[in-house]
């Protein structure tokens, strides 16, 4: 037996078992403003991006695909468009 007297606030503690795991935080709203284009469906599907905001990490995917379809799908409909003809090329063959 010891004959030393425990010293106040040193008193021996059962070891802790490991910590519980922190609780992941809510998902937060990154808050990026947005400039409007000019054009209602590319505004549309980035306006779309906030839906982003409300979810889980594994449920972002969708959310980006779906945008970036969508912007894809406005990008291809402008190449389909009839534009302007081309004005004459100065530079003509001489056969």
């Amino acid at each position: 037996m010891s004959d030393t007297v425990p010293q106040a606030g040193s008193e021996q503690r059962a070891p802790a078992g490991p910590e519980p795991e922190p609780e992941p935080a809510a998902p937060a709203p990154l808050e990026v403003g947005l400039t409007p284009t000019g054009d209602a469906e590319v505004d549309a599907r980035l306006e779309r991006l906030a839906d982003a905001d409300h979810l889980a990490t594994d449920g972002h995917v969708e959310v980006y695909e779906d945008v970036h379809r969508g912007l894809r799908d406005a990008l291809t409909a402008l190449d389909a468009r009839p534009g302007p003809p081309a004005p004459p090329s100065p530079y003509q063959s001489r056969s």
